[in-house]
């Protein structure tokens, strides 16, 4: 199993920052081997820091490059950010980033000592410990710091590689925005409860309660595709199979659900330039 970095910046602690760095130390992560760059740290941040002796905002002078240089700022806040980042990326640092539409050439610009990169898009759910995530390597980045970022990664949830970096925007897409859809399923099956009838408070409570539950199954039937679990709620000429039928028509549920990927990948590529 690979070993945690001896050694990380993580610069920009927002929700996402904090909620990796939560999910790092929880997995193992030495609180002394982690510093902490955020100009604006929430109560959240300076009580976590103070509470885990985690070095938060040191002189840069007084720091050496990392072993792991860790990017989660806003992407319109690299250009900023980079000048007085430029020395901490070493060429031995691992240079990791979650900065949408920011592509590797993009980083090693404004990075140049550096020369291993990983782009990685996270969602959400990691402040949850239940994270997607996919990444692509540069090709410096070595086998020890892959493995630094399957540690990082998949303590905050499921981690895959990509062979190219272009699936990023896929990656994107699917899983980064993901979250997104399924909280917009849960509206619209509360107004659709509501539609028929249902008060308003018990078609959230029950809307909610159901994805939470049917992604629960999933979880904890890992070896059971989703196409098996939707069978097995369906029983033939009944009411789910009449609701499916609406659902999954040609211009149904499938259809416009590829459309919204495609036009939230595309929306990912006009980002990156």
């Amino acid at each position: 199993m690979s070993e945690w970095p001896q050694s990380l910046v993580l610069v920009g602690a927002g929700k996402m920052g904090e909620a990796l760095l939560r999910g790092w130390l929880a997995g193992g992560l030495e609180p002394k081997h982690a510093t902490i760059l955020e100009p604006n740290p929430s109560p959240a941040i300076l009580s976590l820091a103070a509470e885990r002796g985690i070095a938060l905002n040191p002189p840069l002078a007084r720091l050496a490059a990392p072993d792991v240089l860790f990017l989660a700022i806003k992407p319109q806040s690299l250009e900023a950010a980079a000048p007085a980042l430029t020395w901490l990326a070493s060429p031995d640092t691992l240079v990791v980033s979650i900065l949408a539409g920011k592509r590797v050439a993009d980083l090693a610009a404004r990075l140049p000592h550096a020369r291993a990169f990983v782009r990685v898009m996270p969602n959400t759910p990691a402040a949850v410990g239940r994270g997607a995530s996919a990444g692509a390597a540069s090709a410096a980045v070595t086998p020890e710091q892959r493995g630094w970022t399957e540690k990082l990664m998949r303590a905050v949830g499921l981690f895959e590689w990509l062979p190219d970096e272009m699936l990023i925007d896929a990656v994107t897409a699917i899983s980064g925005s993901g979250p997104a859809y399924v909280f917009a399923l849960v509206e619209a099956m509360a107004e659709a409860g509501e539609k028929l009838g249902l008060p308003a408070d018990l078609a959230i409570k029950l809307a909610r309660a159901t994805v939470e539950g049917a992604g629960e199954l999933m979880h904890r039937e890992p070896a059971v595709s989703a196409a098996k679990l939707r069978e097995n709620v369906t029983s033939p000429g009944g009411t789910t199979a009449a609701a499916l039928a609406v659902l999954r028509a040609e211009d149904g549920y499938p259809a416009l659900l590829a459309k919204a990927a495609e036009a939230a990948r595309d929306r990912a590529r006009e980002l990156a330039g």
